[in-house]
């Protein structure tokens, strides 16, 4: 690969002058002319992250990311990516693994690295986060979690978790295990759940019992088995599709049939949930538009133009096979 010293030779430059009409400052019109030549007949391309790092003003978003193997995650990063790349930005991916203390770290090793911004997407906000990003003193964008102090980004979890649960009223099933999250993840712990409640106690004679796992489907597959066991309920509302596909593995394991047996729905729209069988209802956020919205936010805060506080973003409920009509069984 050429450098930059390979430039100034071929063109009889020094390296300097190479350097200074890459970041855009003055050269002669001769020299000028002489360093394209040189840069045409090399094929050199200048390093966007080296060259951002030396400027003044650097235009590198860090990006932070609980986990890598998430599909809200990795479409959000898509989204992200394509619109940075429009709007002439580079972006920089720190995956901390679900692990805290990383994601502090990741915080001030980005500010340190001369990140323009930094977007977060945030399972969880806490003090050492808000001391963090008030240290660092660089424009911050959060991506599916709110706080006051900071721009967020976030999908309409308390409104599709009502939705959801009309949704489920409405064909007619009455005991109902919600299987969620730990409260620690105020979008997906706590908001989903609080609209299902508001759904719940609009309809009486329900029996709904409400249950905690984690996000991987073996977790949820093996919550899922104890509670068949327990409580046998008509239907599974489920915080995230990968919890819903872990209580279709149970139900099969247990020899049940769905939706015959039992129903399931889900929240996130993956693009698994349409291939699968049956396919599953689930409530569908849009990752990769939140993703382009939130680049656009990100570059609107870096030239200090005016940014809503808190943005959210849309649903749909995409209705598929996991889940029966009780009311036209009983007909």
């Amino acid at each position: 690969m050429s450098t930059i010293l390979d430039i100034a030779r071929l063109a009889g430059v020094a390296k300097s002058t190479v350097s200074r009409y890459l970041n855009g400052g003055s050269v002669g019109e001769a020299t000028k002319k002489k360093i394209e030549q040189a840069i045409s007949e090399t094929g050199y391309t200048p390093n966007p992250f080296a060259q951002s790092l030396k400027a003044k003003k650097t235009n590198i978003i860090g990006t932070i990311v609980p986990r890598l193997d998430s599909y809200a995650s990795s479409q959000t990063l898509i989204g992200l990516d394509e619109q940075l790349k429009q709007m002439n930005y580079q972006m920089l991916i720190s995956n901390t693994s679900q692990s805290l203390e990383r994601e502090i770290e990741s915080i001030y090793s980005l500010a340190n690295q001369k990140m323009a911004g930094i977007i977060l997407l945030a399972t969880e906000i806490t003090d050492q986060h808000i001391e963090a990003f008030e240290n660092v003193k660089v424009p911050v964008l959060l991506i599916g979690q709110e706080h006051p102090d900071f721009h967020s980004l976030i999908h309409d979890d308390f409104h599709a978790g009502y939705e959801m649960g009309r949704y489920v009223l409405g064909k007619g099933y009455r005991k109902i295990a919600y299987l969620g999250v730990t409260e620690r993840d105020i979008s997906v712990g706590v908001k989903r759940k609080q609209g299902f409640k508001k759904a719940i106690q609009e309809v009486e004679d329900c029996e709904v019992r409400f249950y905690e796992t984690l996000f991987k489907i073996p977790a949820a597959q093996a919550s899922a088995r104890e509670i068949l066991q327990e409580f046998k309920p008509s239907i599974f509302v489920c915080a995230t599709d990968n919890i819903a596909m872990g209580v279709l593995k149970a139900s099969y394991s247990e020899g049940m049939t769905v939706p015959k047996d039992m129903g399931v729905t889900g929240f996130g729209g993956y693009d698994v949930t349409e291939i699968i069988h049956p396919g599953l209802t689930t409530a569908k956020f849009f990752y990769k538009e939140a993703g382009e919205k939130a680049a656009r936010q990100i570059v609107e805060l870096l030239h200090e133009r005016p940014v809503e506080k808190v943005t959210i973003s849309h649903f749909e409920i995409i209705e598929r096979e996991s889940v029966d009509n009780l009311f036209q069984r009983r007909l």
